[in-house]
């Protein structure tokens, strides 16, 4: 359609809310259906955040706020980072947005101009690059497959970068592989880093809390200080404290990107939502310790779906370092053909096969740059993590 602009041909739909949406469908047709394609944890936000939030309610907090936020979650921010990843941002370092997506884009917004490349390991978020391509940059994917177990080597980034690249993106731990990096390996991408002072990084810290094991996470401005000055380390509220759907993201980095960021979404929706941000302070300078408590129970599940994948034909499944993914292999069953009769052909086939057969919604790899691999959330309920790891055997034995 002519009047629509060209850019939507550079941008696909999101596969993830594709692949929920199928799934609602399906449920509302009658059929039993296990959704694990959704990147959201199943728990409720804590009672202290909700009560923070019904009292600003009751104080009238129910005006515009000012477009990077409100001064006193500001300050919450600046004391988080400083608390938990020993980086110094002022208040006025720091911006507040309707979701980490909205700070992604508005830094891409205030940066990328045509033929600027922007460099990300695959597999990645489905987002990443669509942002790019609205913003008229160019996406360069780098693999990072399972035989490094899904994480980029200093080798494939120094290839990588050009006289055009403009941003490294960063996301540790993953989503969709939950792959994260240890400080050492972390040194060693910005070891090449400091060797190219025209490339800025960009750090997706949303799942920093949903660490397993005695796995110690850490962010490239705290592990390379020198890089501090172009670094955006971005981060929200929404994996660690359960609260998706208030839409608060929040980024610290240098004050010139900061003020050009405040200026687009100034433009674009001004401050994110009031009560959502009361309710963000006490997230970030409330109690904590349910943070460990639910990041016990997601290692429980991850080693579940983990060990019964791997009993599954056909796929493989490292175990993930952090957030609340896996990112099996099903290249064992390429080629094999599903009860309908159809060849399964490519990871697409498969999770449409698995869908259709068994009912259980995942997302399938090539949607994130690299398959193939399929993969889960394991963000829902023990019981029915089983019951879809179950199915997902006897859908994998079922193949001939």
């Amino acid at each position: 359609m002519a009047f629509l602009a060209a850019a939507l041909d550079r941008v696909k739909p999101s596969a993830t809310i594709a692949v929920s949406q199928k799934a609602r469908e399906l449920k509302a047709k009658g059929r039993d259906v296990i959704g694990l394609g959704a990147g959201e944890p199943d728990f409720d936000t804590p009672d202290n955040i909700k009560a923070a939030a019904m009292e600003a309610i009751r104080r009238g907090e129910t005006k515009y706020t000012p477009v990077s936020g409100i001064p006193q979650l500001r300050e919450a921010i600046s004391k988080k980072f400083k608390r938990e990843n020993n980086l110094d941002y002022k208040p006025e370092q720091t911006i507040v947005g309707t979701g980490g997506k909205q700070i992604l884009f508005n830094a891409f917004m205030a940066t990328l101009n045509p033929g600027d490349e922007v460099i990300i390991p695959a597999p990645y978020w489905v987002s990443y690059p669509e942002m790019v391509a609205i913003c008229g940059g160019t996406s360069v994917f780098v693999e990072a497959g399972i035989a490094t177990g899904f994480k980029l080597t200093p080798e494939a980034l120094e290839k990588a970068i050009t006289p055009k690249t403009k941003w490294f993106l960063f996301n540790s731990p993953s989503n969709p592989s939950g792959a994260a990096y240890t400080h050492d390996e972390l040194k060693a991408l910005t070891d090449v880093l400091l060797r190219h002072p025209h490339v800025w990084v960009m750090t997706d810290d949303m799942y920093e809390h949903l660490v397993y094991g005695d796995f110690t996470f850490a962010t490239p401005a705290e592990v390379e200080p020198k890089l501090y000055e172009r670094t955006l380390t971005v981060n929200g509220v929404s994996k660690a404290y359960a609260m998706t759907g208030w839409r608060i993201g929040y980024a610290g980095g240098p004050l010139t990107l900061i003020k050009a960021m405040d200026m687009i979404q100034g433009q674009q929706t001004s401050g994110a939502c009031s009560i959502a941000q009361w309710a963000a302070v006490e997230a970030l300078d409330g109690p904590q310790d349910f943070i460990e408590t639910n990041r016990k129970i997601f290692e429980g599940r991850r080693d579940l779906v983990v060990s019964m994948l791997n009993q599954a034909n056909g796929v493989d499944c490292p175990s993930p370092e952090g957030a609340f993914y896996v990112y099996p292999s099903c290249k064992g069953l390429i080629g094999k053909r599903a009860p309908s009769g159809k060849t399964i052909e490519t990871d697409e086939d498969f999770v449409t096969e698995l869908l259709e057969t068994e009912g259980v919604a995942v997302v399938h790899g090539s949607a994130f740059g690299l398959g193939p691999n399929f993969r889960i959330s394991y963000a829902t309920s023990e019981a029915l993590l089983e019951e879809a790891c179950s199915r997902i055997q006897r859908f994998c034995g079922s193949l001939a």
